[in-house]
Formats: C-alpha cells, structure tokens, sequence
C-alpha cells in the first residue's frame, strides 16, 4: 500500500477515439516504473454491439471506478497513470442521450488529476469495433478540452507520431512529476 506521507500524482490520459490513449497510457506506466488504470469500457463493451444503454454508461462508471480505487489503494509508486478517466462517461451520456446523471457529475469533480494529457487527432483513425466516431474527432477533442477546462483541469495537448508523441507525453509527465513532488526521473 502507498505511503500516506507521500500524495500520489494521478495523470490521465484521455482524448477522442483512436488518439492512442492505451498506448500512452501503457508506455508512461513503464517508463515511470507504476502502475496504470485500464479503460474499463474496452472490456466492457466488448459484446454490446453498439447498443449502449444509460444503463451501460453508469456500470462503466462504477466499473472505471473501482479500479482506479483498487490501483490507488496497492500503489506502491508514487505516480499512478489513468488510460482515461469517468469524465469519459460524462461525455458520452451527453452524446447518446443528452444528459449526465447528477451523481456521476458529482462524482467527477471529487476525483482530480494532477495532469490531464488530451491526445490530439494528429494520428490516423484505426477502425476498431469498439469505435463510433471517426468523423468527430475534432468536435470531441473540442467536448474534451472544454470539460477540462470546466473543472479547472491542468492539461498539456499531446500531438506528433509515434516515438515523438510517446517522448512528450513522458516528458509532460516527468515537468507534474517535478513541480509537484520535487522527484525528477
């Protein structure tokens, strides 16, 4: 279990569909030598066909949720990476049915992150059957940067191709990780 003396800094990695979040998310983890949170809705939805429900939404939601809080009550690092984060479901409940239930938009603005690293829509779309929207990326890359901005998130837009974006979001990482704890990797 972490030490208490020591406050964990949480970075999220989020953005629009097919921006390499995973990938991000995964890299950061090893290179900072921690633990990253999956996507719970990637396995969520894996046989759903694309009929999502409200219904759906909240059970990702909580799903996404425990294990965040499973990850941060075991982590031993003092950095914990987040291959996206709630703010997902906020974002998608606005999409499919027009609103977000009031306590999962509450529950957003109890969890914060030291850094939010939005992935831009510089990379090419990878059709996956989990994807929707592959002609939206800027309007949601515009959703997502206005949510961050309404919680007063910290974000650092994360652009280029493939070693070059991986490098910036490793260093955007290790700047958090600097000013907020002093540690420099």
């Amino acid at each position: 279990m972490k030490e208490s003396s020591q406050a964990l800094i949480k970075i999220a990695v989020v953005g629009p569909e097919s921006t390499g979040k995973s990938t991000m998310a995964k890299y950061l983890a090893e290179k900072l030598h921690t633990l990253y949170v999956p996507e719970y809705a990637r396995y969520y939805c894996q046989h759903l066909n694309k009929n999502y429900t409200l219904e759906d939404e909240v059970n990702m939601f909580y799903g996404q949720m425990a294990l965040e809080d499973t990850i941060v009550q075991n982590i031993k690092s003092p950095v914990l990476i987040c291959d996206t984060t709630i703010l997902t479901i906020k974002i998608w409940c606005d999409r499919l049915f027009g609103f977000t239930p009031d306590f999962v938009r509450e529950e957003i603005k109890k969890r914060k992150y030291d850094l939010y690293l939005l992935m831009d829509i510089d990379l090419p779309w990878e059709d996956d059957p989990l994807r929707d929207f592959p002609h939206e990326r800027e309007h949601f890359l515009k959703v997502w940067k206005q949510e961050i901005h309404n919680l007063n998130g910290n974000y650092i837009l994360i652009s280029g191709q493939g070693e070059e974006r991986l490098k910036a979001g490793l260093e955007a990482c290790k700047k958090i990780i600097a000013s907020t704890s002093g540690n420099i990797y």
